[in-house]
């Protein structure tokens, strides 16, 4: 199980490539005690394409579920702004992931209102430092609803 730290970075990127070798047979959950979690949590891979440049990138992310959707957090570790991959999703229509060894393209839509706060609450149980991401920064951080259209073979 990859582990997360805060003082090195070098688990981010051998996370993504761990999960990418082995089709998300390895990768999938992440013990991310280190940095305010509560042990093995599950991540999934999010793919977007940039609205400027137009490159492809590959971003692991905590995920939570609501009914049938998967749900995912822009939180930025409560910066003042929007995580680059949040506004190149703003930017498409539909989007690739992968969750475990599932690979899906599907729509996405931003939670609100009472629907947002139910899952919002969800989510800080399951990554307790969402709550301290959301007292520093002013901004409303995105909770994010990827439901599946088509299974794929690939990311």
């Amino acid at each position: 199980m990859i582990k997360a730290t805060q003082d090195n970075f070098d688990w981010y990127a051998e996370h993504i490539r761990t999960y990418l070798k082995t089709d998300g047979r390895e990768g999938h959950l992440v013990d991310f005690s280190a940095m305010g979690g509560t042990g093995p949590t599950p991540t999934l891979l999010l793919k977007t394409i940039g609205r400027k440049s137009g490159k492809v990138s590959i971003i692991p992310l905590i995920y939570g579920t609501s009914g049938d959707d998967y749900v995912i957090i822009g939180s930025k570790g409560g910066a003042p702004d929007h995580p680059a991959w949040f506004l190149n999703m703003e930017a498409m229509d539909h989007v690739a992931f992968q969750v475990a060894q599932d690979h899906f393209n599907g729509m996405w839509r931003v939670a609100e209102g009472p629907e947002r706060a139910k899952i919002w609450a969800d989510m800080v149980q399951l990554y307790p430092p969402y709550a301290d991401y959301a007292a520093a920064t002013t901004r409303q951080i995105p909770v994010i609803l990827l439901t599946p259209t088509a299974r794929t073979q690939t990311l």
